[in-house]
């Protein structure tokens, strides 16, 4: 055998090498994106669930306490601008519109929370079943949301993670070159401390 065989060889061992190592990681990107964009919209399937719960809700409190309008206008006003932000799916790369859902759900949520606390002053709305199944609904889907939420920012981790690290950087900064990192979610102010409950 000649040298300029072994040689060649060599190269040819090596090139295989390579390309074995960087392509195991070319179907990756790919699967986390459609991964964390299905994490996405189960996050916008819970979020749906608990606007279509809102008006039964604001319906039922309204037949109790007509005059605690101004709390009920605001959680309808805050469920119409909750629901008319929608983010599609290859714009969760866009801080500005993550920004915007976050920022409208919160302001619902922060809406029902002040909803259910009216309902501490009519005791028969408290006893009233159709109210009491609402709420037990709306708890069910706030942990839904929450759920939801962790299982998108895990794939969004995953993917992110993807695009930086080896072999899978080899296609992101090659074959994959216009994918970008997700948004995560980010906590809301304030989230660190514990609300204080007054009896």
């Amino acid at each position: 055998m000649s040298v300029l065989f072994l040689r060649l060889r060599a190269i040819a061992a090596v090139a295989i090498l390579g390309f074995a190592v960087s392509s195991c990681g070319y179907n990756t990107i790919p699967t986390l994106e459609e991964s964390a964009k299905a994490q996405w919209a189960e996050v916008e399937n819970q979020y749906q669930r608990r606007a279509d719960l809102i008006p039964n809700l604001v319906a039922t409190v309204q037949g109790y306490a007509k005059q605690e309008k101004d709390v009920l206008t605001s959680v309808t006003e805050a469920r119409a601008k909750a629901t008319s932000i929608h983010v599609d799916a290859s714009e969760l790369t866009d801080p500005d519109k993550i920004k915007q859902i976050e920022d409208a759900q919160n302001a619902l949520s922060g809406a029902l929370g002040r909803l259910l606390a009216v309902s501490e002053n009519y005791p028969d709305l408290k006893s009233n079943q159709n109210f009491l199944a609402l709420q037990a609904q709306l708890e069910g889907t706030e942990n839904r949301i929450s759920v939801a939420r962790k299982d998108y920012i895990e794939s969004v981790r995953a993917y992110n993670t993807a695009l930086r690290t080896f072999p899978t950087m080899i296609w992101a900064s090659t074959v994959f070159r216009g994918n970008k990192p997700m948004v995560e979610f980010t906590a809301t102010p304030g989230a660190e401390t514990a609300p204080k409950v007054k009896f």
